[in-house]
């Protein structure tokens, strides 16, 4: 297997993007960085894949842009060596075969043919090679979009939700191979919704809600940016340390799990005003537990501050 060449970081910048009164994608702005699994999360509707199709430039952007190592896509040389994207699970037609369909984009692109049965036994499909794709399990329209997506061997890959529909075998398999691929100084941006396989993938994430960015950075320090507050007086302190910028949510009695703060400052903030604390420790959470509290809408009793 070769090994992906060149830096080829994923920059987006300012990117908006409207649908008639609706924006899908509003002023978002990243880094995807070479050599690191990266996670691409938001709930449906978020705008996750409108934001890759732009990046692909198979949506035109309102505003701003995204570049490939420093060029759009269409400015990219050679596109199909530079970018392996996974977009729709359904891109070939119905009547061809596994191997057909490889073999076209394979002519299309000047890519050798034997690529073309390297990747299908690389995916699992070298059985299914000479059955017509249309006839193709979802988990098998799935690993032939990814035999696609890596077919040119590209340093770079976008790939949207490529783990749905596959057994754990195949999970297993895209996640032992999109780790050497970044391993290797590969670029790699993945979405996905299976949020146990993203915390046993990624590296990074960068997390979206409504077309905003919400948040982004390691996953492990991610992790780690909450607070466990026992105390004497956690309705009192919540509403301090809100009003100081952080989020509190119940924990149990008389305790709070706190984010959005460094774990220095609560203790400053609740000695300050004289709260007791009886305990104040890093908490790791679930992504699950992350993701629920980044993207869950507070509800009108929670926005207006009403019992």
């Amino acid at each position: 297997m070769t090994q992906p060449t060149g830096h080829h970081p994923l920059v987006v910048e300012h990117l908006t993007k409207h649908y008639g009164h609706n924006t899908v994608v509003d002023d978002l702005s990243f880094t995807v960085e070479p050599g690191r699994v990266t996670g691409f999360l938001g709930p449906n509707g978020s705008g996750k894949s409108t934001t890759m199709k732009m990046m692909l430039d198979l949506a035109a952007a309102d505003h701003g842009q995204a570049t490939i190592g420093g060029q759009r896509y269409r400015e990219l040389a050679d596109p199909a060596r530079t970018v392996g994207a996974m977009i729709e699970s359904d891109a070939y037609h119905p009547g061809r075969t596994g191997r057909n369909h490889l073999r076209i984009l394979a002519d299309a692109t000047g890519i050798p043919h034997r690529r073309v049965d390297e990747m299908l036994e690389e995916v699992g499909l070298a059985n299914a090679a000479r059955r017509q794709a249309g006839a193709y399990s979802l988990g098998m329209r799935q690993r032939l979009g990814l035999a696609a997506a890596l077919l040119g061997e590209p340093p770079v890959l976008i790939l949207d939700e490529p783990g749905n529909g596959l057994d754990p075998e195949g999970i297993r398999t895209l996640r032992d191979r999109l780790r050497t691929h970044a391993s290797g100084g590969g670029t790699v941006l993945v979405s996905s919704h299976l949020l146990a396989e993203v915390e046993h993938l990624a590296d990074d994430l960068i997390v979206i809600n409504d077309g905003r960015l919400i948040t982004q950075g390691s996953l492990a320090e991610l992790q780690q940016a909450a607070s466990l507050v026992r105390t004497t007086d956690p309705s009192r302190l919540a509403t301090l340390l809100e009003h100081a910028g952080a989020t509190t949510e119940s924990h149990g009695p008389n305790s709070l799990m706190v984010r959005r703060m460094p774990i220095d400052q609560i203790g400053e903030h609740a000695f300050t005003e004289g709260i007791v604390l009886h305990e104040l420790s890093p908490k790791a959470g679930s992504l699950e537990e992350l993701f629920l509290t980044w993207t869950t809408k507070p509800t009108v009793d929670q926005e207006t501050n009403q019992p």
